[in-house]
């Protein structure tokens, strides 16, 4: 068993609180927020991601329509560790072991004082899903889409339906936003290409009334968007698999498609599964408001891999991701200092995103007291884009850094 070695300064000292170490376990946004805050802070971080790079799902989607290339939306995770200062480590978790607060990653065992979690979800499994493409996975999977979606317009035309399933175990599982942006976006470009009309696009979803979660209001207005761009809606039917072909219903009726675009909703992650860590029904990690999982000293979890707790319209998306991790950072400063710590990220539950249409972007909003949804053409799009530029700019080495810390040590074998 090999333990995390503290983070020593470029004095060789390693005061400060005994430097406690810590593991994040995955390399997306909970993860490198988690780990870029503890390291700022001194502590000894080391990252496990099963990927070299993060990729930035919310700015991917144009990755589809070919605005992006892979480059545009990835930020090197192994560079991001020696800029911020902790250490890197690429390779797959196999068993997570929460009373050593330890996992074992490339045939080692490796602990520390901390454990966070934050490897994000598995796929809620529907038979037949190699049959579709998505944009909910590795980079690779983003090009393919494109690629199929280039060979379809060279065809000259064709039948694409996009939809996204849920969890009925956990609703705040649901990935609704990203594909109602990539089928807008797709919709611009074929419009672009004067090919909109040699096009059938069809949305489908299980789930009745499809983005009722960001408000009655929001999802009426996307359904009414749907409908302007001509936009085919078949919700409320179950999904029973996908073929070559399409997608076939519960009750046996079809939806043919030249390409089958799909996100599935979240599911508990395979790593925790034997862990012995309280899951809920959907096989998350059940946490307090502050992160720490009941039971098990010193190990959080955050982001998808979670058990989200709050209104029965709670998602889980990137910015309750980013606050999560902000807090479990914060809960494991304040422990170290023997401190309280009042933060609870159910206090922050809401649903905020900017849809983007590739020429404006919705605005959405829904909080305890409010919801709604306001379209800002052209300046929407913008502002997404400015957000996706913004957030490598601070998390990616892009620039140099005006104040470096020294590099973690890397974990001793």
């Amino acid at each position: 068993m090999t333990a995390v070695q503290p983070y020593k300064s470029k004095d060789n000292r390693t005061d400060l609180v005994a430097r406690a170490s810590v593991l994040v376990i995955g390399g997306g946004f909970a993860g490198l927020e988690t780990a870029k805050l503890l390291a700022k802070q001194g502590l000894a971080v080391t990252l496990i991601s099963n990927r070299k790079e993060m990729f930035i799902y919310p700015t991917s989607i144009w990755m589809v329509t070919g605005e992006h290339r892979r480059a545009d939306d990835v930020i090197d995770l192994q560079r991001a560790a020696d800029d911020m200062g902790f250490a890197f480590e690429q390779g797959e978790v196999t068993a997570v072991m929460p009373e050593t607060r330890g996992v074992t990653v490339n045939g080692r065992t490796l602990t520390a004082d901390y454990l966070v979690l934050a490897a994000g979800a598995d796929r809620f499994r529907i038979p037949g899903m190699s049959h579709t493409h998505t944009v909910w996975g590795a980079p690779e999977d983003t090009e393919a889409l494109h690629e199929r979606l280039t060979a379809l317009m060279d065809r000259g035309g064709g039948r694409i339906a996009f939809g996204f399933g849920g969890n009925p175990k956990d609703g705040s599982a649901v990935r609704g936003g990203p594909l109602f942006e990539v089928l807008f976006n797709v919709d611009h470009l074929l419009r672009k290409r004067k090919l909109r009309d040699a096009f059938e696009l069809t949305f489908f979803a299980p789930m009745p009334k499809p983005g009722v979660r960001m408000g009655e209001k929001a999802a009426d207005a996307v359904k009414t968007m749907l409908e302007r761009i001509g936009v085919r809606q078949m919700v409320g039917k179950k999904i029973k698999q996908f073929d070559e072909g399409g997608t076939v219903f519960a009750d046996d009726t079809r939806l043919d498609a030249d390409l089958t675009v799909f996100i599935p909703a979240g599911a508990g992650h395979t790593s925790v599964k034997e862990s012995g860590l309280p899951l809920n029904e959907a096989g998350f990690v059940k946490i307090d408001g502050q992160c720490r999982v009941p039971g098990f000293d010193g190990v959080f979890a955050v982001g998808d891999m979670a058990a989200v707790e709050g209104p029965d319209w709670r998602a889980k998306q990137g910015h309750l991701t980013v606050i999560m991790a902000k807090i479990a950072a914060k809960t494991i400063l304040d422990t170290q200092a023997n401190r309280e710590t009042a933060d609870d990220y159910r206090d922050h539950i809401s649903i905020v995103c900017v849809m983007d249409t590739g020429n404006g972007a919705a605005f959405v909003k829904r909080t305890a007291k409010s919801a709604r949804l306001v379209y800002l053409p052209i300046i929407g799009h913008l502002l997404k884009k400015a957000w996706g530029l913004f957030y490598r700019l601070t998390h990616g080495p892009m620039l140099p850094r005006l104040f470096r810390r020294s590099r973690a040590l890397p974990v001793s074998s």
